[in-house]
């Protein structure tokens, strides 16, 4: 079985799933955050949005070391601009796993916080961490709509919101 055909299909099914989400952004909710310790709205979901273009950051590089600053966050204001930076972030992922051959997959790619490493994978292990990434913020996501009485979308299936559910 080839891996890449696979990650091709996972990586369209999550951005299909996740533009749902953003499709019901609350805008003027930006700040909201339900805890101290939790990420505020925008924040998170532009987390979301970026973590579609590290497929196609990690195919380009070897490394990622925060304490180098290599990771600086996106600050944005508007549900356009989340939508923006989603459709151009998973648009770099796509065309990039379009390019790339099954053998690329298996080169090494660490994230580090200085000299300390905080992972160690292949590109495809990497990816499959930043796919389980984004189902795991799309689902803080999905909280923080529900604790505001915004419809669910399905993600796997339906929600408690769609019709004959």
């Amino acid at each position: 079985m080839e891996t890449l055909p696979n990650l091709r299909k996972e990586l369209k099914q999550e951005y299909e799933t996740t533009k749902k989400f953003f499709e019901v952004y609350p805008e003027g909710e930006n700040d909201y955050q339900p805890h101290e310790k939790s990420m505020k709205l925008m924040p998170l979901a532009t987390h979301i949005a970026e973590i579609f273009g590290w497929p196609d950051f990690m195919m380009q590089t070897e490394k990622l070391d925060f304490a180098a600053g290599d990771y600086q966050p996106t600050i944005l204001h508007t549900k356009a601009q989340l939508i923006e930076k989603f459709e151009e972030d998973y648009e770099k992922s796509r065309k990039t796993l379009e390019n790339i051959a099954e053998e690329d997959l298996n080169g090494r790619w660490t994230m580090n916080m200085g000299e300390v490493l905080l992972a160690d994978f292949s590109k495809y292990e990497a990816m499959r961490h930043a796919l389980n990434q984004i189902t795991h913020h799309r689902a803080q996501l999905g909280v923080y709509y529900r604790l505001n009485d915004i419809q669910l979308p399905g993600s796997y299936g339906p929600s408690a919101d769609n019709e004959n559910f």
